[in-house]
Order: structure tokens, then C-alpha cells, then sequence
């Protein structure tokens, strides 16, 4: 396999249920700390956990539109914008056509879909607001970033359910490599807790009642969560003109399909396994030069076992293993850049942080999953697992500066 070239990421923005900033996620989950609550929206459904985020102030959400922006659009422009001055780019300042956007998320403004089709049903079609569609579709976040920061360069959305955001970090790079652009904004976003949504997740048996614990003994499901992050990559050469200071570097990538099951992922995790085998060999490392795994983690009995056996099989080591998830709940289509960025944060601070709600390990399971408390461990690689509804896998390779 011919080795594509790597990027740099120089910014990175978090809104999550933590709170709407890098500094208080990463406080959470270093400390183990869940942040799941019972949600009174969820009166009289099967489960009554979320994860929510606090209401995001920023500046960018002071412009004019933004009052009629669903939840998930605005979470996605606070953390771009954070992202954009982490990295130090004024987008003023930039020639918007060698700028791209690419975003992931699973399921578009269904928070503006849930309140179009009430008044539907109440008051008629004359009453449907004509910003149903602008809030709805699931292109918008990336429009609505493209639109903010003046980015006129190409602006893809792409979907593949809880993989979508590593997805797009994999699309992004590769637009870097091919030319068509100096920086891309990558953002997952996700705002998808209604009643709807937390509904059909329940009947689907993937939710917990109890909190998130990925990979314990007792896991009986996930939290379902929203949340953004936003991460700045760039042509190295392009990093290096402006003297920007690389946080760490993008080197592989690797996305296959299991071609299986609609909601199920194969029971012996082949394509899982071939994801990050190819995202290893796309970076040019071995298992061995892995310093700890960001795994997908999601606290629901199939996932973790296939993921689990999957890790032991590619790293005879046993690196470090850890989940945002028992921490943040899942974010869905977004978790692949917030957990994305946590690791960029693991790998500067030598710090792999424990999995929340872990207390019992799963003793049928052969790898090192991290409890309690962080563990102090260098590693100069890492990588970020992603696992969607529909049989995507995408693997991330990321790498210190």
C-alpha cells in the first residue's frame, strides 16, 4: 500500500455534555467522570438517562440567522469556531477557496423535524415553518460552517452513521493530500435526543437505564448523548508557512464495510479488523508502535465483546484501551471527531484516561482497558476506532508532532 501523505492538526473545539468548551471535556473524562442524567423529556419512555450539553453561548450564535438554527448547527459552528482560534486562523484573513469543510453526523436537525411536524399535525401545513428544511437536512451544519467562515472551497457532508465523523476526518485528509485545499475544518455534530430518537434506540434494546460502562461485566447498553467537536487540519507545508504549531498529526486512515447486517456488526468483527489493519499499513506502523487505542467502546453487550476480540487479535501487546464513552454517553455520528480530538489531548499530555463507569472488567475479554483513574503512558501513536449502524468502520491514525 502506497502511504498518503499525513496532516496536521493545529485546532481543536469541543461542545459536549462536559460542557462547550476543550478544557471542562477533558476534565471529565480524565477524571472518569459521567455526566449522564435522568432527562424529563424521556416521561414515560423505557429509558430516562441522556447526556445533554448545556446551552452553548458564543459569539459566533450572536449573528444575525442563528436564532432559527437547530441545536445541531449550533453546536457544530461553537466548536469550528473554537477550533479556528485554537489554530490561530482568522477567517478574514484566508482565500476561502482553498479552504474545505467536511462534516459527519448521522441524523441531521431532528430536533427542527420534531417541531415541524407537531405544528403539522396541530395547526396544518400553512403553519410548517420555512425554516424546516434549512434546520433539517443534513447537510447543513456543513453549509452553515461553510456559510459563517467564508469557506468556499468544496464543503461535504458525509454520513455513515456513528462513524461518520472519523469518516470525515479520513475524507478531509485525502482532500489535503489531493490538493483541493490547504485547511479543512472537520466537524461531527449531533443533536439527536428526542423522544423519536430515544424511542426507536430503546426498541432496538441498544439503551441503558443504569449509565454507560463499556466493556464491564454488567454493560447493558449506552447513553445516548450530543454533543460537536471540530478539529483544523492542514497541508503540513501550509502549517509550517504561517508558523503554526502542529498539536498532532494526522497518518492514516482506513474505512471498509461489513456487508452483514443493517444494525448488528459481523460476530467475528471482520471488517472491524480489516479497518484497522489497512489504517495501520496506511500509516506505516505496526501494531507494536501503538501506544494506546481510543476504541469505540459503545457499553452495549455485542459491541464491546466484537471490538474487544478484534484489539486482541491486532495488538498481541495489549496497549492501553480506553472509551470516551462511559464518560460523554454516545454522541453518534459526532463521537469520531470528539473522541478523535481526546486523543490528539491524550498524546500531548502522556495520559490515557480511564473508561467512566468501568468497575467489574469483563474477564472474557483479553485487553488492557483502563479504570479508575488516568494512566500515565508515552506513546508517540494512537488510534481512534469508529463503528456505525450499517456495517462502516473507520479507524483513525493519529500521531504526535
Amino acid at each position: 500500500m502506497t502511504r498518503r501523505p499525513e496532516a496536521v492538526v493545529t485546532g481543536l473545539g469541543l461542545v459536549t455534555p462536559a460542557g462547550c468548551d476543550r478544557d471542562g471535556t477533558w476534565t471529565a473524562v480524565r477524571a472518569g467522570r459521567s455526566t449522564a442524567a435522568p432527562d424529563p423529556l424521556l416521561h414515560g419512555l423505557p429509558v430516562s438517562l441522556t447526556c445533554r450539553v448545556p446551552e452553548p453561548d458564543h459569539p459566533v450564535l450572536h449573528l444575525r440567522g442563528s436564532v432559527h438554527l437547530d441545536p445541531v448547527d449550533r453546536f457544530g459552528l461553537v466548536a469550528t469556531a473554537q477550533a479556528l482560534d485554537h489554530a490561530g486562523l482568522d477567517p478574514r484573513e484566508w482565500d476561502g477557496g482553498r479552504v474545505a469543510v467536511v462534516t459527519g453526523g448521522a441524523t441531521g436537525g431532528v430536533v427542527t423535524q420534531d417541531k415541524a411536524l407537531a405544528r403539522l399535525g396541530e395547526r396544518g401545513p400553512e403553519f410548517v415553518s420555512p425554516y424546516f428544511l434549512p434546520g433539517y437536512l443534513i447537510n447543513m451544519t456543513c453549509a452553515n460552517i461553510a456559510l459563517r467562515f467564508g469557506v468556499t472551497g468544496p464543503a461535504l457532508a458525509t454520513s455513515t452513521a456513528c462513524a461518520s465523523g472519523t469518516t470525515a476526518l479520513g475524507l478531509a485528509r485525502d482532500l489535503l493530500a489531493g490538493g483541493q485545499c490547504d485547511i479543512a475544518l472537520v466537524c461531527g455534530a449531533e443533536a439527536a435526543v428526542t423522544r423519536l430518537m430515544v424511542a426507536g434506540f430503546s426498541q432496538l434494546g441498544a439503551l441503558s437505564n443504569t449509565g454507560s460502562r463499556p466493556f464491564d461485566a454488567h454493560r447493558d447498553g449506552f447513553v445516548v448523548a450530543e454533543g460537536a467537536g471540530a478539529m483544523v487540519l492542514e497541508r503540513p507545508e501550509h502549517a509550517a508557512a504561517r508558523a503554526a504549531r502542529p498539536l498532532a498529526r494526522l497518518i492514516g486512515y482506513a474505512a471498509t464495510t461489513d456487508a452483514h447486517h443493517l444494525v448488528a456488526p459481523h460476530p467475528e468483527g471482520r471488517g472491524a479488523e480489516q479497518a484497522v489493519r489497512a489504517a495501520l499499513a496506511d500509516a506505516g506502523v505496526g501494531p507494536d508502535d501503538v501506544g494506546h487505542v481510543n476504541a469505540h467502546g459503545t457499553s452495549t453487550r455485542q459491541n464491546d465483546g466484537i471490538e474487544a476480540a478484534v484489539l486482541a487479535r491486532v495488538f498481541p501487546r495489549r496497549p492501553p484501551v480506553t472509551s470516551a464513552k462511559g464518560a460523554l454517553g454516545h454522541t453518534l455520528g459526532a463521537s469520531g471527531v470528539i473522541e478523535a480530538a481526546l486523543t490528539v489531548m491524550a498524546l500531548a499530555e502522556d495520559t490515557v484516561p480511564p473508561t467512566a463507569g468501568l468497575t467489574e472488567p469483563d474477564t472474557a475479554m483479553d485487553i488492557d482497558v483502563v479504570s479508575g483513574t488516568a494512566r500515565r503512558h508515552s506513546g508517540q501513536v494512537a488510534v481512534s476506532n469508529s463503528f456505525g449502524f450499517g456495517g462502516h468502520n473507520a479507524v483513525a491514525v493519529l500521531a504526535r508532532p
